[in-house]
């Protein structure tokens, strides 16, 4: 029989196994803090873009402040002109309603006297042919009184 020292160890596969898995875990969790160190460095380039932008945002918000404020201050002064232009407005639909009411006032004064003034000449027109021709209308033939009547 053959001594122990020509044989080869007998390998134990449970204990590479566990061996590899372990080596395998291992390359894992360095694969990890690596992705993590890359990570951690673009968190920090992506604070320190936020941070300029921070500082640009609060050199800018006073001069939008202010324009806001006077956009306001605009809008305040158009509010009250068109108050007061409504007021003015109003004004004037009063007045116009009270020229049309003295209007229509007059009119209905003046009609009457109008007509009455038309029968008043039609009467001294025909009391001045009666004069000048000492006819009366009826007294006229009808060419005479296409004559007297501009016809």
């Amino acid at each position: 029989m053959r001594g122990q020292e020509g044989r080869a160890p007998k390998m134990d596969w449970g204990s590479i196994l566990d061996v590899g898995v372990g080596i395998g875990a291992l390359l894992v969790g360095i694969g990890i803090f690596v992705a993590m160190i890359a990570l951690a460095r673009v968190f920090g380039r992506l604070r320190g873009t936020l941070d300029e932008v921070d500082r640009q945002l609060s050199t800018l918000g006073k001069p939008i402040g202010e324009a806001l404020e006077h956009v306001e201050g605009i809008s305040a002064t158009a509010d009250d002109t068109l108050a007061k232009l409504g007021g003015a407005v109003g004004a004037l639909e009063s007045v116009a309603q009270a020229v049309s009411s003295t209007s229509n006032l007059v009119r209905g004064a003046i009609s009457p006297a109008i007509v009455n003034i038309g029968a008043v000449l039609d009467g001294v027109s025909a009391g001045l042919r009666r004069l000048v021709t000492g006819k009366s209308p009826g007294d006229a033939s009808p060419s005479e009184e296409l004559i007297h009547h501009g016809k």
